[in-house]
C-alpha cells in the first residue's frame, strides 16, 4: 500500500480523536463559566476559522497532530502568561478567567478532555455492539503448535473446525469450551479444508489450570485461532453495554501493563511507536472498512485518553497532580517551581515524541533505504 493512502484515514482519525478531546476540555470550561478564546485542530499558522457568538476562534491550523483550547486568564508556562493581569480587567473578564475559578472547577476542566475521550469510546463501541456485534474469532485454525495433540491428529492451518462429536461449532470459543471439558478423550472433529471435508480422531492432553485459587485439569489440543477470520456476535443492548465497558476496561489495563512493562525494563523502547505507525495502521485498517476503523477509533480514544493522564508536566495527568498538591498544601504552588516542572515536562515528552518517531522510521526500514542510495 502506497504511503499516500495512509494520510486521508489518518487525519480523519486523529482530527476526530483530537476534536473529542478538546471539545471535553471546552464544554466543562463553559459550564464553569470560562470564557474560551481559542479552540484549535493543529497547530502553527491558521488554514482557515470563524468566530462565534462567544468570541470563540474556531480554527483549523497547518500541523495536524494535536489541538488546544486556550481559555481567559489561563497561564502557559514557558512562554510568558499571555493571560495578562487579569486582576486589572473588567469585572465580566475576571468572572470568565480561568485562574480565577475554584480548584474543583479548574481540576474538572482539565479532567473533561480524557473523559471525553473515554466516552466517546464507550459510544462507539456501544453502538457497534449493538448494530454490528461482538468481534469473535471463528474456528478456523491459524497455526499448530509443533508436538501437540493437534500436530499429532494432523490439523493445518486454514482448517475449519465445523462440528465436534456432532455438536455444530459457530466460534472458536464453541471449540475451546469443548476441548477443555474433555482431557485425554478421543473427540471427532468435522473438518472443512479447502473444499473437502475430513474427518479427524484428535485426543486433548491434559494440563493443570489455576483460576482464582482454585486448580483444575483442562485439555488441550494446541491451535491458535486466525485472527484475520473473525465473525460478529448479536448482542441484546444490555449486552452490548457490558461488552462496551468491558472492552474499554481491558483495553486501559492493556496500555497499563504495556507502559509499567516497558519501564521495568521487560519490553524494549522500541515497542513505543509515534504518529507514522498510527497513520500506517489507520491506513491497513481503513482498508479493511468502516467497521473495523471504528473499533481502531475507540482503541486509540482510550490511549489518547490515558496517555493524557500521565502525572508529567504540560500533559492532563501533571495539570492534575500540581491541583492535587495545591489541594493538600491549601495554598498556590511557587510559579518558578510549577514553571521548571512544566519545562521539564516538555523536554520529556518531546523525547518521548522524538524517540517514537526514530521507532516509526526504523520500523519502515527509511534508515536502510538512505543507505542504499549512498553506497
Amino acid at each position: 500500500m502506497a504511503y499516500i493512502d495512509w494520510i486521508l484515514p489518518f487525519l480523519v482519525v486523529l482530527s476526530v480523536l483530537i476534536f473529542v478531546h478538546e471539545f471535553g476540555h471546552y464544554l466543562v470550561a463553559r459550564l464553569c463559566g470560562v470564557k474560551v478564546e481559542v479552540f484549535s485542530i493543529g497547530f502553527g499558522p491558521e488554514l482557515f476559522g470563524w468566530n462565534d457568538r462567544h468570541g470563540t476562534r474556531w480554527k483549523v491550523s497547518a500541523i495536524p497532530l494535536g489541538g488546544y483550547v486556550k481559555m481567559y486568564g489561563e497561564e502557559t508556562f514557558g512562554q510568558g502568561d499571555e493571560g495578562g493581569d487579569v486582576s486589572l480587567a473588567s469585572p465580566e473578564l475576571q468572572a470568565g478567567s480561568f485562574r480565577n475559578k475554584s480548584l474543583r472547577q479548574r481540576s474538572a476542566v482539565v479532567a473533561a478532555g480524557p473523559a471525553a475521550n473515554i466516552v466517546f469510546a464507550l459510544i462507539v463501541l456501544l453502538g457497534l455492539f449493538s448494530v454490528v456485534g461482538a468481534p469473535a474469532p471463528l474456528p478456523v485454525v491459524g497455526s499448530v503448535q509443533p508436538d501437540s495433540a493437534a500436530a499429532e491428529a494432523s490439523f493445518a492451518p486454514g482448517d475449519v473446525v465445523l462440528a465436534i462429536n456432532g455438536e455444530p461449532i459457530a466460534w472458536f470459543e464453541d471449540l475451546r469450551r469443548i476441548v477443555n471439558a474433555y482431557p485425554e478423550q478421543p473427540l471427532a472433529f468435522q473438518v472443512r479444508r479447502g473444499d473437502a471435508e475430513v474427518d479427524i480422531t484428535a485426543t486433548p492432553r491434559p494440563i493443570e489450570q489455576t483460576e482464582n485459587g482454585v486448580s483444575r485439569r483442562i485439555g488441550l489440543l494446541g491451535i491458535r485461532p486466525d485472527l484475520s477470520k473473525v465473525g460478529y456476535r448479536e448482542l441484546s443492548l444490555l449486552q452490548a453495554a457490558e461488552a462496551a465497558v468491558g472492552q474499554t476496561w481491558a483495553l486501559s489495563t492493556q496500555i497499563f501493563t504495556t507502559l509499567l512493562s516497558i519501564v521495568q525494563g521487560n519490553r524494549a523502547l522500541d515497542e513505543l511507536g509515534g504518529p507514522i505507525r498510527i497513520a500506517q495502521l489507520s491506513g491497513q485498517v481503513a482498508q479493511d472498512g468502516a467497521v473495523s476503523l471504528l473499533y481502531f477509533m475507540a482503541a486509540l480514544s482510550v490511549n489518547l485518553a490515558l496517555i493524557n493522564l500521565l502525572p508529567i508536566p504540560v500533559l492532563d495527568g501533571g495539570h492534575l497532580l500540581l491541583y492535587a498538591i495545591e489541594a493538600v498544601t491549601r495554598r498556590p504552588l511557587n510559579k518558578r517551581i510549577v514553571e521548571y516542572a512544566f519545562r521539564a515536562g516538555i523536554v520529556f515528552v518531546l523525547g518521548l515524541m522524538l524517540l517514537a518517531t526514530w521507532n516509526d522510521l526504523k520500523s519502515l526500514q527509511v534508515f536502510e533505504f538512505f543507505r542504499k542510495l549512498v553506497s
